[in-house]
């Protein structure tokens, strides 16, 4: 009995294809409650040329960090800035910049240099679902 080259080649694949199949294990996966809203998909595309523009905005921070977390299940977004010296005139600033630059509400809050992290993040998402 011939069997054609179309047809070893698809049994080929398939051999292939099931000995592949059979490694890997399967991970159950489940979408966040937002997941199909765009809006949400805008946010975290631009929240990094947004931190940066932040940082254009005001030179006199030496680091900043945009840190979401969900306390009590409601999020809330605060930028953490490292600086010399702050104020209520640069926290409102700040304030209104993050609002305006993300079109999101948030808080500001101020530490010494040194006080952050040296990781490489300009983004922490620290919520727990």
């Amino acid at each position: 009995m011939k069997i054609s080259r179309t047809a070893l080649a698809l049994l080929a694949g398939l051999a292939l294809a099931g000995s592949l199949s059979a490694c890997s294990a399967t991970i159950s996966l489940e979408a966040a409650a937002d997941s199909n809203n765009p809006a949400c998909a805008e946010v975290s595309v631009r929240l990094p040329e947004q931190v940066a523009e932040l940082a254009r905005r005001h030179p006199e921070i030496h680091r900043m960090r945009l840190v979401v977390d969900n306390p009590g299940g409601q999020d809330r977004m605060v930028l953490h800035c490292e600086i010399e010296a702050g104020g209520e005139v640069l926290d409102k600033a700040l304030v209104a910049s993050l609002r305006e630059v993300t079109k999101l509400r948030g808080d500001v809050a101020f530490s010494a240099p040194g006080g952050l992290p040296n990781d490489g993040k300009v983004i922490e998402d620290s919520r727990v679902y």
